[in-house]
């Protein structure tokens, strides 16, 4: 089956920074240049960190907000699954667009975002998904003008070609002013690791709770990674694959049980 024309897409858009959030108004602006048929289902409060969880064991309730933007009080994952399988089960999207995020998506960031988890929701339902974050220093301001310009011409670039269907893309913007990016880099996930540093404090009432910390700790001179080429000032294109198979130890692990069944009946 041929893949539709960029002008006739259903495009779902979905985040984990909330209904409301800049990000999502974005990018919803900018699928509305490439598509009439775009359809937004977000979570109605902040989800970062929800990973690619599902919302068991309470209901969950989708509310309208006009024609084609819709709220559930659930998690971007509950968000793409409803819109998917209830909202829009008649005729499925073609792409789903999780962002943009505030914040970048790097590293081990892709096993806790919810963005990532959209976007993976997305894939795992068959449809071509795409998760876009612009990375940002805290206290500074959010330089959202690199994503949006830079977004268009990734999309029509990354429409145009075919990937495996068992595939995501995690896109990261860096947080430098658009004339001083430094292109495309297509590289692995890089390391770093989000919640080592954990805060314990007391409340007024003598009771004591923890927080856990946004501090990383994170390897950025490794080439050909994500977080070397986002800190040198390119945008990043990862793809990821949601079988999470390794193949050499599947195979290594083959080799050693070939004959285990053999004592493992004598015992």
């Amino acid at each position: 089956m041929s893949e539709p024309l960029i002008g006739q897409m259903r495009i779902l858009i979905c985040n984990d920074d909330g209904i409301d959030a800049k990000g999502l108004y974005l990018l919803e602006k900018i699928a509305r240049t490439f598509s009439d048929d775009v359809w937004v289902v977000a979570p109605e409060t902040e989800q970062s960190g929800a990973s690619h969880s599902l919302t068991l064991h309470r209901p969950l309730r989708l509310r309208k907000r006009d024609k084609r933007h819709y709220t559930i009080d659930g998690t971007p994952t509950d968000c793409v699954l409803l819109a998917i399988n209830r909202l829009l089960r008649d005729q499925k999207p073609d792409l789903v667009l999780a962002g943009i995020n505030k914040g970048g998506n790097l590293g081990e960031d892709v096993h806790y975002s919810g963005t990532v988890a959209a976007a993976m929701e997305g894939t795992l339902l068959g449809v071509r998904a795409m998760a876009l974050s612009q990375v940002f220093t805290p206290h500074r301001p959010v330089r959202w003008d690199t994503a949006e310009l830079f977004v268009p011409g990734l999309l029509r670039t990354v429409m145009g070609r075919q990937w495996d269907q068992n595939v995501l893309l995690n896109i990261n913007f860096p947080d430098v002013d658009p004339e001083s990016v430094r292109g495309v880099a297509v590289v692995h996930q890089g390391k770093r690791k989000l919640g080592d540093h954990l805060e314990e404090r007391v409340d007024p009432r003598g009771r004591p709770y923890i927080w856990i910390s946004g501090q990383r700790q994170e390897d950025r001179q490794r080439p050909g990674t994500d977080l070397e080429a986002i800190y040198r000032g390119a945008i990043t294109v990862t793809p990821l694959v949601v079988d999470l198979t390794h193949v050499p130890t599947m195979e290594a692990l083959r080799k050693a049980f070939h004959d285990f069944h053999e004592p493992l009946l004598r015992e």
